[in-house]
């Protein structure tokens, strides 16, 4: 689980867009760049370099 602190304040280092919190994959997802971030030990990694790229199937189920 993330803290939900520093989640309110975490934004993507891309699009600087919020990040929701994905608790089944543990990860922070972008809508806006379409990128995924993973938490590693509860710890977010907010490097683009490790970032995965959202499926088409999820761009769509993440952009409200």
């Amino acid at each position: 689980m993330i803290d939900q602190k520093l989640l309110s304040i975490l934004v993507c280092p891309v699009s600087k867009a919020p990040l929701e919190f994905v608790a089944d994959k543990q990860e922070l997802v972008c809508a806006a760049s379409g990128l995924a971030y993973p938490i590693r030990d509860g710890i977010p990694v907010m490097l683009e370099t490790e970032a995965r790229e959202l499926t088409l199937e999820e761009k769509e189920q993440y952009s409200h």
